[in-house]
């Protein structure tokens, strides 16, 4: 039996979390997430105490690996809207910049033109000076996707440790071209 889809997700003080078919709906105040999972499991809300259990329907391989991932799904949309999600992007360069202009986050990371990178909703996205990007939202696979493809537009060169990276991120550094004896 998978180890993390047994246990039972508390609900915490101000959520609400309803049911109905396969659609799950958690409310709480930061916001309000709907998902829809796979008929492979059975989703319940328990009143008493107040938690959501995950079972399985049927003893498949496919049915077991979604067991977990249901109750780590919920568990992170219940987080979601109570305490919501944030990623931290840091530019690291010479004249490298970020900035917020309404919807639309614009960089320039060494390319000849300015990147204007829409904002997606639900997200909220600040930039507290010219080298940090700071996105937030309640949808953890929304901030982990925008914060991924940003720094997808100037990956950190391994060789001058230039471009955009998680704050934190450790790039290990290549050694040049080494001259000939």
């Amino acid at each position: 039996m998978s180890r993390i889809g047994k246990r039972p997700v508390p609900i915490p003080q101000g959520v609400k979390v309803t049911v109905e078919g396969r659609l799950i709906t958690v409310e709480g105040p930061k916001g309000r997430l709907q998902w829809e999972h796979r008929p492979e499991v059975q989703v319940t809300v328990q009143q008493q105490p107040h938690q959501v259990v995950v079972q399985r329907v049927q003893e498949t391989r496919l049915a077991r690996a979604l067991h977990g991932l249901t109750r780590a799904l919920i568990n992170n949309m219940i987080v979601g809207v109570t305490q919501g999600y944030e990623k931290r992007l840091e530019i690291v360069g010479v004249g490298y910049l970020a900035a917020v202009q309404g919807r639309t986050l614009q960089l320039r990371v060494g390319y000849a033109n300015e990147l204007q990178v829409p904002i997606p909703d639900g997200l909220e996205v600040t930039c507290p000076d010219q080298q940090h990007i700071v996105i937030r939202g309640i949808d953890k696979q929304k901030v982990g996707n925008f914060a991924a493809s940003v720094r997808a537009l100037r990956k950190p060169d391994p060789y001058k440790g230039k471009g955009i990276r998680y704050q934190g991120e450790h790039i290990r550094m290549k050694e040049g071209k080494v001259s000939a004896k």
